[in-house]
């Protein structure tokens, strides 16, 4: 018998669904529920065991992990009589993987502390790639003792893992992140309209670039989405535009301007207008080339 704690795992989409493999190869029992049966179907494949409820995926679970799209459905599946809260045993750890409002994270911790079940806020970056690969960036909300008995299961889904401050630092984190991709992507699809505008050979210029001080891991990890024009979503242009209302509300709260931001997050916008939305989010490549009157 394993010493692992085990591990409920609600959600199990793009992310979720290889992360949570990720725990069965590093040992762990992981019980999950989610929606779609065949999500559900992979999880069995793959070693797990597939839950017709939250209540019963949760109910003997030592961790319980949410990895859903925002928080409207954060607190869909942790609040009610069939939800988290109600069912998880008391002295449970909930972490939260979910990227959500700061406030919708304290909220959760305080209504969870009133049931016993402890909280962390643990939202990630890194895409469908980096939740494969096991190389994560996990940014941390909450108590450090908390934070440390959950670090052997991030260690199992990330490669840089930090405690960021209480509740809702994580997601603050998270936010910044987001406003900080999203930018870069912007950045990167004006570069390639204007390359490929000049007629330079692209593949090479985005090798040069991605060498010097304007690489990044953007670049890299999206530079073939350029070249191929391949969309296919790693992280849906639906999600980060909903990652930028959060950031920008987060932004007029504590009264920071993001004038970059804003513009960026009105393209993100209008990029879903345009029935993008389900694209991967490098397919701002595709709102700079109707600007730039090009076909798409």
């Amino acid at each position: 018998m394993s010493n692992l704690p085990k591990i409920a795992w609600i959600g199990l989409g793009i992310m979720g669904s290889p992360m949570s493999e990720n725990l069965i190869k590093a040992g762990y029992s992981v019980t999950g529920h989610t929606l779609e049966q065949e999500k559900l179907d992979r999880l069995t494949a793959a070693g797990g065991t597939a839950a017709p409820s939250i209540a019963e995926a949760v109910a003997d679970a030592d961790v319980v992990i949410t990895m859903v799209p925002a928080s409207p459905q954060v607190e869909a599946i942790a609040y009610g009589e069939d939800g988290i809260l109600e069912n998880a045993r008391s002295g449970a750890l909930l972490i939260d993987m979910s990227s959500i409002t700061p406030q919708t994270s304290v909220d959760l911790a305080e209504a969870a502390a009133a049931k016993g079940i402890r909280v962390l806020d643990a939202p990630v970056s890194g895409g469908e790639a980096g939740a494969t690969e096991a190389v994560l960036s996990i940014m941390v909300g909450g108590h450090r003792a908390d934070f440390e008995e959950a670090q052997p299961l991030f260690d199992a889904l990330g490669r840089t893992i930090v405690l960021c401050g209480p509740h809702g630092a994580g997601q603050t984190v998270k936010a910044a992140n987001q406003l900080i991709v999203a930018v870069n992507i912007q950045a990167c699809a004006e570069a390639v309209v204007f390359l490929e505008k000049s007629g330079v050979d692209l593949t090479a210029a985005l090798d040069v670039l991605n060498g010097g001080l304007a690489g990044s891991t953007v670049l890299t990890r999206k530079k073939d989405n350029f070249l191929q024009r391949d969309f296919a979503p790693g992280f849906r242009v639906d999600l980060h535009h909903k990652d930028m209302g959060i950031v920008t509300d987060a932004a007029r709260t504590v009264g920071a301007a993001l004038p970059v931001g804003a513009v960026v997050a009105q393209l993100v916008a209008s990029l879903r207008a345009q029935g993008d939305g389900g694209l991967d989010h490098s397919a701002l490549l595709r709102a700079v080339e109707r600007l730039s009157g090009q076909p798409v």
